[in-house]
């Protein structure tokens, strides 16, 4: 009876498909299973349940935070949150970041993977990154004092380098905003040169109100003042105005109208909504008091060597 003789390739096939090698494979399976299975869950819940119950301090830490940086500033509370509301987030990431490294840590070693060359591999980039990331660096530090400082919150209008909208995230990295057409700033906290903050404690809106020449000027004050009284009294509107207006008085001279400069403190985010109520009502209260707003004009005078250089019409000559 003759013989065929295999090649290396089919043995090897061969040997793979063999009911020894299943074998072996199912018992190493079960044995992972048994032992390194249930550390593998136990890592993936206990990971899980420390988030959950750090978000739960967290949640309950809150009011206590809030209301003791409230003391003695009891008309602070937006503000306060917004604080709070940053500083937070930013603390959860950076425990998700901690808690997700370690969890990856003891995953790789139960799984029969060495951590010691990662982390020392993972110390060698941290200071070649360290080296070469410098803008990665500043940005970190500045977002870092931004934060201490107080000097933006999430919630807040603000102005980063000339461009303004609504902060939507403050991280230690970057700063997003949107502005009111939808679209989203990102800023790098090192490259941020300018920061104007538009809601932090108090705003205000400033306005500049025109009136003709012929205008009694005291009349139009009391009038703006009275405006600005009815609007404090509203029942909707006046709980977000803060103090009454102040007049500065004649600011400048235009070209066809006085300028007259005043302002209303409004709480945080609120100028923009009690400054279009002011304007909609000082029109009726002008209209009823026959203040009449300014229009471009041009007075011409004639001097009396040039009147007879007009031309004028002679007598039975049609004017067509």
């Amino acid at each position: 009876m003759n013989t065929v003789s295999l090649g290396p390739g089919a043995q090897k096939i061969r040997n793979l498909l063999s009911p020894a090698v299943w074998d072996q494979l199912v018992e190493r399976l079960f044995s992972w299973a048994i032992v390194a299975l249930p550390a593998l869950l136990l890592i993936l819940v206990l990971s899980a349940a420390i988030l959950r119950i750090a978000r739960s301090l967290l949640r309950r830490i809150k009011p206590h935070m809030v209301r003791h940086m409230l003391e003695g500033r009891p008309d602070a509370t937006i503000e306060v949150e917004k604080r709070v509301d940053t500083l937070f987030g930013i603390l959860q990431g950076i425990l998700n970041v901690l808690v997700g490294s370690v969890a990856l840590m003891l995953i790789l070693r139960n799984i029969g993977i060495d951590i010691a060359p990662i982390l020392a591999g993972a110390g060698v980039v941290g200071l070649a990154v360290g080296f070469g990331a410098q803008e990665l660096v500043r940005d970190v530090i500045s977002g870092f004092f931004m934060l201490l400082e107080n000097h933006i919150r999430t919630g807040d209008v603000v102005q980063v380098n000339g461009t303004g909208g609504l902060v939507e995230k403050v991280g230690l990295r970057t700063i997003v905003l949107r502005d009111t057409t939808g679209t989203v700033h990102v800023f790098q906290n090192g490259k941020v040169s300018t920061l104007a903050n538009m809601t932090k404690e108090w705003s205000a809106v400033v306005f500049d109100i025109g009136v003709a020449y012929d205008t009694n000027i005291a009349h139009a004050i009391s009038t703006m003042l009275a405006v600005a009284q009815q609007l404090r009294a509203d029942e909707q509107l006046g709980s977000r105005i803060l103090e009454p207006m102040e007049v500065f008085g004649v600011e400048s001279f235009g070209a066809s109208e006085i300028i007259i400069k005043g302002r209303l403190k409004t709480r945080p985010a609120e100028q923009w909504t009690i400054g279009r109520e002011y304007r909609k009502r000082l029109k009726l209260a002008f209209d009823e008091a026959g203040i009449s707003f300014p229009f471009p004009q041009r007075t011409v005078w004639l001097r009396e060597d040039t009147k007879g250089l007009l031309p004028t019409a002679t007598p039975g000559q049609d004017d067509g």
